[in-house]
């Protein structure tokens, strides 16, 4: 499948670094894949929904029995899941928050893990056969060996969210030191850079 979902969840357009990774990373794959279609969601432009009792009552229900206000409660999800379901490679940029995700991003997770549609009942992911890219920036050290490698609740949930929904190619490219001295910080830039390009191309 020659499509790519990227979702970008910093609220920083201009300043981001895991925007600028994004964007190398479509910059990249574009050339890889001319005939590819990108699909672009954007959760800082436009926010979601938080999930609601009748977004939780319209998830348990059959199609067919839905209210009218079950079916308004459930578009979104349903809207985003066919971004997911019509991608073969999806691409999350996200800076580290209180060594997590932004709320934006935990609100698209909330609305895409749902039973019937990306999970089965049986808790079987449905999503197999997809590929899914991590670019994450952190402001200190959270990579294998460092200081505050303990502290990462970024990667390893993205990761578990993914797994769970059944995707198991999963590649994650980390920029650390976002907050640290220049030098240093545009280096691991750089070598997220090369990461996102080589990820890309495969």
């Amino acid at each position: 499948m020659n499509t790519l979902l990227l979702v970008d969840s910093s609220p920083r357009p201009q300043r981001s670094c895991s925007r600028r990774l994004s964007a190398h990373f479509v910059e990249a794959w574009r050339k890889a894949h001319p005939n590819g279609q990108v699909m672009h969601r954007d959760l800082s432009l436009a926010p979601l929904p938080m999930v609601t009792e009748d977004w939780i009552a319209a998830a348990v229900t059959a199609p067919a029995e839905r209210t009218a206000e079950q079916q308004a409660a459930i578009a979104v999800s349903d809207a985003l899941i066919d971004e997911m379901l019509g991608a073969g490679t999806i691409v999350i940029a996200a800076p580290m928050y209180n060594f997590g995700i932004p709320a934006a991003l935990k609100a698209w997770i909330d609305q895409v893990v749902r039973i019937g549609r990306t999970v089965a009942p049986t808790y079987r992911g449905l999503l197999q056969g997809k590929q899914a890219v991590i670019l994450a920036t952190r402001g200190l050290g959270y990579g294998a060996g460092e200081a505050q490698e303990h502290d990462d609740a970024q990667v390893p949930y993205l990761r578990r969210i993914l797994q769970f929904m059944g995707i198991s190619e999963i590649a994650a490219i980390c920029a650390d030191h976002m907050t640290g001295p220049d030098a240093l910080r545009e280096q691991s830039i750089q070598r997220a850079l090369m990461a996102v390009e080589e990820a890309a191309r495969r």
